[in-house]
C-alpha cells in the first residue's frame, strides 16, 4: 500500500491524524507528516482517514 497526501490541498484540519495516528501526524511546526508505506494491517485506520480528509487531500494506492 502507497499512500500519497497532496500537500498543495492539505489544510491541516489534522482529522487524519485522529482517524490513523500510527501513519499521519503533526511535526513541531504543525505540518502534517505520514508514512508512504505504511503496514497493510493499518489499511482500516487510513480508509478512515481517506474519508476523514475535508479537502480530499489523501490519496491511497494498493500494489
Amino acid at each position: 500500500m502507497r499512500v500519497h497526501v497532496d500537500m498543495t490541498l492539505c489544510q491541516t484540519h489534522a482529522q487524519c491524524v485522529y482517524a490513523a495516528p500510527d501513519v499521519f501526524g503533526l511535526d513541531g511546526d504543525d505540518v502534517l507528516t505520514y508514512d508512504a508505506a505504511p503496514d497493510d494491517a493499518l489499511t482500516g485506520d487510513i480508509e478512515l482517514a481517506v474519508r476523514a480528509c475535508p479537502v480530499q487531500a489523501i490519496a491511497v494506492r494498493h500494489d
